[in-house]
């Protein structure tokens, strides 16, 4: 099945891109979607303990099967703001 991945701030700096396809077996995981970004871009490793992942724009646990056309989105802890 093939699958939306989507990276942002630090995510998509370690990625070197914003977003691709990949491809998957029926019934994996967004935790199996994340391992396979990390093996294509081995710099994410780095900060895939600190992400959090979004399917189909809701946050999700590592153990939430993906269907054909899922969009995952990795997504790094946020800081900052105004008091």
């Amino acid at each position: 099945m093939r699958v939306t991945m989507l990276y942002f701030a630090a995510a998509r700096e370690r990625a070197g891109v914003s977003t691709e396809t990949i491809e998957l077996a029926e019934g994996a995981t967004a935790a199996q979607a994340l391992a396979l970004a990390c093996e294509r871009h081995p710099a994410l490793q780095a900060v895939a303990t600190k992400l959090r992942i979004a399917v189909d724009q809701d946050f999700a646990q590592p153990d939430r099967k993906l269907r054909d056309g899922s969009e995952v989105a990795l997504i790094p802890p946020v800081s900052g703001g105004i008091r």
